[in-house]
């Protein structure tokens, strides 16, 4: 059997939950829960305290895509430190996507009665999810730089 890093992938599949499941040292999230936002990385990233675990976690938002830091997402960020952070949420689970491809707990952030993903979409600090680079020209430096046609 496959040892699984619970350390830095604490979310198991739902695959994994079925093979693995009961070696987890923590109880897996397959339901909707509260918590405090511990730290808000981006505008689609938060890190969450609960009671029932021992430690942190981080939680992707369901259904939206913000900015990268590094694309001008400060202001994605820092909206959503002031609307979240140091607070109680309520995190509502789809049991059939809760986990992304990167092992973290995928969920919609309820604050004070409003969904947080809604909200960033509405208040133009977020697209709902896959539609990021919708309307952008993609880039054709890779595709037509010197490296990729003199090799």
């Amino acid at each position: 059997m496959v040892e699984h890093d619970y350390k830095n992938f604490p979310e198991l599949t739902d695959a994994q939950l079925a093979e693995i499941g009961f070696t987890s040292p923590h109880k897996q999230i397959t339901e909707s829960f509260d918590a405090t936002v511990i730290k808000v990385h981006d505008g689609d990233t938060i890190t969450l305290r609960t009671d029932f675990r021992d430690f942190d976690f981080p939680l992707r938002f369901d259904g939206i895509d913000s900015p990268e830091l590094s694309q001008g997402g400060n202001d994605s960020r820092d909206w959503l430190k002031g609307q979240i952070e140091g607070e109680d949420v309520q995190i509502q689970i789809n049991p059939k996507n809760r986990v992304g491809k990167y092992g973290r707990l995928i969920g919609r952030v309820i604050s004070r009665g409003l969904d947080m993903s809604e909200t960033a979409v509405r208040l133009g600090f977020a697209v709902p999810f896959g539609k990021k680079n919708e309307g952008q020209i993609p880039s054709t430096e890779k595709q037509f730089s010197q490296k990729t046609w003199f090799k």
